[in-house]
């Protein structure tokens, strides 16, 4: 799976976030600034990517994700926590902490996620 750009992801999150949709409705989620020949060829590199497909009307397409935002926030941050964690998810929890990020009772919630799964 290939990362996304900035933009990328920008478009990718008006797409999960409205499901399908054509260039014209991504364009009501983006940004002020956003041209409609931009976000078309980003969402062309998105179908070329293999994150978005499209179904064609005539000559215009309405676009869907091809993988879940889930799925994408999954493989992101694996490849973030490799990147910069030294793989550990124990050190990305740490970091946010320091940076007071997360709380004491949200890590708390946490623990009593990890507690529930065993």
């Amino acid at each position: 799976m290939e990362q996304l750009t900035n933009k990328e992801e920008e478009v990718m999150q008006a797409l999960w976030s409205l499901e399908k949709a054509f260039v014209k409705d991504l364009l009501t989620l983006l940004p002020k600034g956003n041209h409609y020949n931009t976000v078309s060829t980003i969402v062309r590199n998105l179908e070329d990517k293999k994150y978005v497909s499209h179904q064609a009307f005539g000559k215009t397409h309405q676009y869907f994700p091809l993988i879940s935002k889930e799925e994408y926030t999954k493989k992101f941050m694996n490849l973030a926590t490799k990147r910069y964690f030294d793989n550990s998810y124990k050190s990305m929890v740490s970091f946010f902490a320091k940076e007071e990020k997360i709380s004491a009772d949200e890590l708390r919630e946490i623990l009593d996620i990890i507690e529930k799964k065993k």
